[in-house]
């Protein structure tokens, strides 16, 4: 039988993903999940106005998105004060790491991000054929200056960095990371992920500079503002910058829906900052649960709390692997030093019952497991 040609790149990858999502896990169990709190959305829901603008909009759904964004670049715009030429809408923010990889990185130049951080921009990294350079956690955040040494090293094109950062829930103050885009070589490209940037502490986000063409601020609506499903995000950045986009972009490939949607949500900054309140609410409770299952919790300035189970990963995987066992859906990091941790998604209160009845026996059945194994 005749075969096509795969590149090189793709036959080198291996066949992996970097999440195995709720609804596959559901299938292979034959049941669903009594609380949903692995994958970092917002059950909180998007606000009223978002959700009336895609009622309204459904009726349309037999018309193409508007290919420039414009309506959506513009009220983005407003609410950042910058111009609309500084704004590019994406497929979520994983689509738009996909894009700068492609714009900033040729096949085997180095990019450098820390070993543990979002995996999906490793593989952006890994299907541009570029070099990935990993740099250790120190002290459960990312290392911003052994982050800029290996950059400088490397003489890597992308930086990659996380504030605030997930998996762990850390973040760093705007006079560090301010102090790193003022040192950062010439010739490099810093993405800031700022994902998680609506939940974080005052003094913990800089002011947005579309002056500086080194640094790109991606977003998200996945998160606070509660469209995961809609998959909206967007980058701030030097007008010069943000044109290339325009080379490389699927003008075509925000759905319509989403598009309205976001609007409405940015628009809507009194909703956000009441759901950000119930998020701050949701973490509160979640550290208690977890104190009180003899676990800490780690500070975390995002949707999630991190929670350091005390020892080594494989213990920390047991918890895990009790929860789900009890319908209780959360996720893990997987690097070391960092997988001793879960992590669990803020929810509505009643899943947060389910979480604070289920994961008590679940430590205690990770335990026995531990001794009977010892």
């Amino acid at each position: 039988m005749r075969k096509p040609v795969i590149s090189s790149v793709v036959k080198a990858l291996p066949h992996l993903v970097p999440f195995v999502g709720p609804e596959q896990m559901e299938r292979l169990r034959g049941r669903p999940f009594r609380a949903r709190l692995g994958a970092n959305e917002s059950p909180f829901g998007a606000s009223p106005r978002a959700i009336l603008a895609m009622e309204e909009a459904a009726r349309d759904s037999w018309k193409y998105c508007d290919p420039e964004n414009h309506d959506l670049r513009a009220s983005i715009a407003r609410v950042h004060n910058v111009e609309v030429d500084n704004v590019v809408i994406g497929e979520g923010i994983d689509g738009l790491l996909g894009l700068a990889v492609k714009i900033a990185a040729d096949p085997g130049t180095p990019v450098v991000t820390s070993d543990g951080a979002y995996p999906t921009f490793n593989f952006h990294v890994a299907a541009q054929g570029a070099r990935l350079v990993k740099v250790p956690f120190r002290d459960d955040r990312e290392d911003l200056e052994a982050l800029r040494d290996a950059a400088v090293r490397e003489k890597a094109r992308v930086l990659y960095v996380s504030n605030p950062n997930n998996p762990m829930g850390s973040w760093w103050q705007s006079a560090d990371l301010e102090r790193l885009i003022a040192t950062l070589p010439g010739g490099l490209l810093l993405l800031l992920d700022e994902a998680y940037c609506d939940t974080a502490p005052q003094g913990s986000v800089p002011p947005v500079d579309t002056g500086n063409p080194q640094v790109l601020r991606l977003r998200t609506f996945s998160k606070a503002y509660g469209l995961a499903g809609a998959r909206i995000g967007y980058a701030l950045g030097e007008a010069g910058l943000i044109a290339n986009f325009e080379k490389v972009r699927n003008h075509y490939g925000i759905n319509r829906m989403g598009q309205i949607a976001a609007r409405a949500a940015i628009e809507d900054q009194p909703y956000l900052a009441a759901v950000v309140q119930r998020i701050e609410q949701a973490r509160h409770r979640i550290a208690r649960i977890a104190r009180d299952s003899g676990l800490e919790p780690l500070p975390s300035a995002t949707n999630f709390v991190a929670i350091d189970c005390g020892r080594e990963g494989v213990f920390a995987k047991a918890v895990l692997d009790e929860l789900l066992a009890r319908d209780v859906f959360a996720r893990k990091p997987a690097s070391a030093g960092l997988d001793r941790c879960i992590r669990i998604s803020c929810g509505l209160d009643a899943e947060l019952e389910i979480l604070a009845e289920m994961l008590p026996p679940a430590v205690a059945a990770a335990r026995r497991s531990r001794l009977d194994q010892s």
